[in-house]
């Protein structure tokens, strides 16, 4: 028998779509740390490339054909707090829908692995 992913264990794709649905519309664009970056994007496409690539981080198939971090970040120049509101926010997207805090931890772990292409471009 072969382990389940996170991809699996929180309920696939449609699953990750309401995490974050709810990420977007009750945290991040909520929160005056980080919404002023969400100013001038397509929001459902931007929903869309987050659900694709939440899914594949989390172990489902890789559907995200996006720009790399570092290239969807140039210009940005996100700074650590910036970085750690938003992995707070999806540990509490992840939560509000179930997910334990061990899965919780195991997908902020994989996230915190593209900081560097995210921070300071």
């Amino acid at each position: 028998m072969t382990e389940q992913t996170l991809f699996e264990k929180v309920g696939g794709e449609q699953a990750i779509e309401k995490v974050v649905d709810y990420f977007y519309s009750e945290l991040v664009l909520k929160d005056p740390t980080v919404n002023h970056f969400f100013e001038h994007t397509d929001m459902e496409k931007q929903r869309r490339h987050q659900t694709k690539f939440i899914s594949f981080a989390l172990g489902g198939p890789n559907q995200y054909t996006g720009t790399s971090m570092s290239k969807a970040h140039k210009g940005m120049n996100l700074q650590p707090e910036h970085f750690n509101a938003i992995a707070k926010h999806l540990h509490d997207a992840l939560a509000h829908f179930g997910v334990s805090e061990e899965d919780i931890d195991q997908a902020l772990t994989k996230v915190n692995t593209l900081r560097d292409d995210i921070l300071y471009q």
